[in-house]
């Protein structure tokens, strides 16, 4: 929630006035939705209960299940911030859909677990802008300006992980060392 309450401080600071928190709330763990009204008393959930139930691993595969995630990647698009985890496909997708109500839409998410990506993607490399001696004991690599180096994720801690190109290593480095390379034809 902590990405959550930062986007409303920012809003009710650009807006000059407090707005009403509310939250749509996309789950398959129906215990969850309990435990955010319970914790998070000043904020409003906008919560389809149908929907986390019909998730659950036991009617995962049912009709209504699958309509429960599209209504779920329809609210989630809709909203104006997007917390999610990008691992999850509900989420990739609505962040997708979200790129259609504005011109930019990359401020206006916050993935908790991995860099957007969609399946099937083409490879994702960085390139190194600063050199990095590693602390190898913390399963760091070395970096050398221009260095290329294949992304295998992000570990939103500073880190990321990924394969230097020249020396074969694989491990993490500082993400703030490297820049996205841009792949055109």
């Amino acid at each position: 929630m902590k990405h959550v309450k930062d986007f409303f401080d920012i809003y009710d600071l650009e807006h000059g006035q407090t707005v009403i928190r509310s939250v749509y709330l996309a789950t398959d763990e129906p215990e969850v939705l309990q435990e955010a009204k319970e914790k998070y008393q000043n904020y409003n959930f906008l919560v389809d209960e149908t929907n986390a139930k019909s998730a659950s691993l036991d009617k995962r595969y049912s009709p209504e299940s699958a309509q429960g995630v599209i209504l779920d990647i329809y609210h989630l698009s809709q909203c104006d911030y997007l917390v999610c985890t990008f691992s999850s496909q509900v989420c990739r997708m609505s962040y997708e859909l979200m790129q259609t109500r504005f011109p930019d839409a990359s401020w206006r998410f916050k993935s908790l677990d991995d860099v957007y990506y969609f399946g099937g993607q083409n490879k994702h490399d960085v390139v190194a802008i600063y050199d990095h001696e590693p602390a190898i004991e913390l399963g760091e690599i070395e970096l050398k300006k221009g260095d290329l180096v294949s992304l295998a994720g992000n570990h939103w801690n500073g880190y990321s992980k990924g394969k230097n190109k020249r020396t074969h290593q694989e491990g993490l480095f500082p993400t703030f060392k490297t820049i996205n390379l841009i792949d055109f034809f």
